[in-house]
Parts: structure tokens; sequence; C-alpha cells
């Protein structure tokens, strides 16, 4: 049986029921840009509303080579056999479309979390722009959440941007740093420090331990000169081992324990109702862009005016003026209709 011959609300149903097989409609749904789909999409996640909210979001990224998958496998794993959670895993990966991504590297990576029935592991879509992948990304937890799902991990795959985006749609931000020889800070950017709630550095096993121990104290002494606010929060730093398990119980009890510190002082009700605010304009944003894609009426001119402002025939500003007004043409009483 396929999506289109379920009702959005049966679909809701087995989605609370926890179906697997319902579960990946459900989300491949909510990726869909089709405007049938995005409006069915729309009811489904309003069905689910009402069981969604109660998970633990958790945002992970880290420099290439910090093992994020083998992180994710194994804190997925003890998470699920000696804590009896459900867990969820997501990726965001707005470059997967262009250049094939390691989605299928990462899965197989993850393959023992992969294999159990507590766990659901769901790669990004090809939409191929970061706003497409973070809204198919964030609506994805939602049905999650709703299948009982009470741990979601976001996996960002990108530095940059994409840290930003997760960062909007999770209550803690952890971040992986592995050790290196020479300057073990070199390449962190100081606003993706910022984002950070919990660091770890990985790979502390065997010979790389005293190192990872040598940079979780650099990296501390990093987060107190990025304020000299004392009353402020640094994020801990701790060090792990994703094949030894070693130091992975305290990795998570800091995740847990930032996540009691926001419940207790309101903080957590204060982020989420700040990332709905932002997420409402996010979505604007958005749907106004894929009207203005997809207006036939842009399309019309959209060619000739590229190809007039690539000859230096017309400049950038005319050029957005003239598919501006074709676009109002569309859409009567926008401003730039002429």
């Amino acid at each position: 049986m396929g999506v289109r011959k379920l009702s959005v609300e049966e679909l809701a149903e087995k989605v609370a029921e926890g179906s697997r097989g319902h579960v990946a409609r459900a989300i491949t749904l909510v990726e869909s840009t089709r405007p049938e789909h995005r409006e069915q999409a729309h009811s489904l996640l309003k069905l689910l509303a009402p069981r969604t909210g109660g998970a633990f979001r958790v945002g992970i990224s880290g420099v290439p080579g910090a093992g994020k998958s083998t992180f994710i496998d194994a804190m997925g794993v003890k998470l699920i056999s000696e804590h009896g959670h459900k867990v969820a895993v997501l990726a965001v990966d707005p470059s997967s479309s262009r250049t094939g991504g390691s989605i299928l590297g990462d899965r197989t990576r993850m393959a023992d979390l992969a294999n159990r029935p507590q766990a659901f592991v769901r790669p990004s879509p090809s939409a191929g722009h970061l706003g497409g992948v973070a809204r198919a990304t964030r609506e994805s937890m939602l049905v999650l959440e709703a299948a009982g799902h009470d741990v979601v991990l976001v996996e960002t795959v990108g530095v940059g941007q994409s840290e930003v985006a997760v960062s909007g749609m999770v209550d803690t931000f952890l971040m992986l740093q592995v050790a290196r020889t020479g300057d073990q800070l070199q390449g962190i950017k100081r606003g993706i420090l910022e984002l950070a709630d919990v660091i770890a550095i990985t790979k502390a096993d065997g010979d790389n331990e005293v190192a990872a121990r040598v940079a979780a104290r650099e990296l501390s002494i990093a987060m107190k000169l990025i304020t000299s606010d004392n009353t402020k929060r640094r994020a801990p730093v701790l060090t792990c081992s994703s094949y030894t398990g070693q130091g992975l119980d305290e990795v998570w009890a800091a995740v847990v324990k930032h996540r009691d510190e926001l419940e207790a002082d309101g903080g957590l009700t204060a982020r989420r109702l700040a990332q709905q605010r932002d997420w409402l304009w996010n979505m604007v944003r958005e749907e106004l862009l894929e009207s203005l894609r997809t207006s036939p009426e842009v399309r019309g001119v959209a060619a000739n005016v590229e190809a007039r402002v690539a000859d230096e025939s017309l400049s950038a500003l005319e050029g957005s003026q003239e598919i501006l007004a074709a676009y109002a043409r569309a859409v009567p009483g926008l401003p730039w209709a002429r």
C-alpha cells in the first residue's frame, strides 16, 4: 500500500503506533516539495503535533575525521541497550545532491545502530539547498517524535551554515573534535564554538589518549577566552572513545545535565519558542522563494534577463527588478508590479 492509498488520518494513526514502514512513508511525504504533498504534510504534522516535543533533540557536528558516524553508532547503541531509549538519527547535508555526500558510508558505519528495531536512521533528502534540507529534517524530527523516538540525533555534515541551521532545531548542540598534532585549535571557528553546549574530544584511546586530554585542556581554555562573563555557562570539554566506550557515559550525562538546566530555569521553553518564531520566518522565506522559482512568469523572463546580465547589457539591479515585476504580475498587489 503506497502513501497515496492511505488517508492522512490513517497515516497519522500508523505513525503514532510506531509502524516503521509508515514512519518512513510519512518522512517521504514531508520531504516532498510537490504542492499537493506539502498540503498533505501540513495536515499530517498538525495531527501529530500533540505527540511531539518530548524528545531529547541533540545536534552533532564535528571537524572532518572526528568520527561522527562512529560516535553516533556507539552512543546510539548505548542509549538503546543501557538506557532504554528509542533513538532516531537524521542528517543535514545540503551538499549531498551535488557530490554524492557520505550518506551511504555513514549508514554503513552506523550498521549496528541501524539494525536495531529501536533505532531509525535517515539520510538527508537531496533537496540541494540548505533551506529545503533543514525544513525536511525538522519536519522529519516531528514525525519521529510522534512515533515514540525519545532521542533524536541530528548530524550536520558540513561546516558553517548547516551548524547554524541545526542549532535552530535542537536543545543541545554537541561538537566533536579530534586531537591532532600541532595546533589543536587550528580550523575551529569561534562561531562554531559559541554554538556548542557540550564538546567532546573523540578517539581518546591507545596512543592518542594523552593527546586527547591535552586537546581537551586547550579547548577548555579557549572556551574561557570566548567570553569574559564568568556568570555565563561554558560548554564542558570531555574526552571519549567510540571504540572502547570510555567517556561516552560522561558525554551523555553532560547532554542530560544541559537539558535539565534548561528545563529548570525555563530556558528550554524559551529556546523552543524562539526556534518556532525563527522557523516561522524561515518557512515564509522558503515558500516565497519556491513560489518565485516555480512561477511561469518568472521562468519566462529569467533566461533572457540572465543572458543580458551576462553580456553586461543589463545591470543586476535592473535584472532583479524585471524578475520581481514578472513575479508581481502573477501575484497582483505586490509593490514591484509595473
